[in-house]
């Protein structure tokens, strides 16, 4: 029995090879699963961090909301003495930067609102429950091209500006690892 086992064997480790190859090179587009790139979670709560940290070495307390690509949150901080408000409007303006920003090709709210993104004189865009246009949004990319992550959204400082400014600095500081 052993002699004819022998070229079975050769034989069957080639069947395998092939099936297996064969299973390999199904093109991808073959494929019925969709995937995206995101931040993964601890750098969405570190760059949050970032930000409220940044707000608060000014004597401001913010929130900071840190938004996929699906527009849902990844990470929300808050600061110690925040109205409550700026837990939704932090939010708003991640989803505003994060969506409005991969539309429009631009980089925050305040760029938004510059280049009349705001829709029609009747400001029905700002009718949409997420929307907000109002300084305080970055969107996120990634640093090789520049494909969107998410959004960032910072609120409760005297204004949008300075909103816009921590959320600005919190992702310079960790953009090298949008990669």
């Amino acid at each position: 029995m052993l002699p004819t086992a022998k070229p079975l064997l050769p034989a069957a480790a080639l069947a395998v090879a092939l099936l297996c190859s064969t299973a390999f090179a199904q093109p991808a587009a073959s494929s019925h699963i969709v995937t995206s790139q995101k931040l993964d979670w601890s750098t969405a709560a570190a760059l949050a961090s970032e930000a409220v940290r940044l707000c608060a070495a000014q004597g401001y307390s913010v929130t900071a909301t840190v938004v996929d690509t699906s527009g849902h949150e990844q990470a929300v901080i808050k600061g110690d003495t925040v109205p409550l408000q700026s837990l939704s409007v932090a939010y708003r303006k991640a989803y505003t930067a994060y969506s409005y920003g991969l539309a429009f090709n631009k980089n925050t709210t305040s760029e938004l609102i510059a280049a009349g993104v705001t829709g029609p004189a009747n400001g029905a865009l700002n009718t949409i429950p997420e929307v907000l246009f109002v300084p305080g949004g970055v969107t996120l990319r990634r640093t090789t091209d520049h494909a969107i992550l998410g959004g960032l959204g910072v609120s409760g400082a005297p204004g949008g500006d300075k909103d816009e400014a921590c959320a600005l600095h919190a992702v310079e500081k960790f953009r090298n690892t949008f990669q």
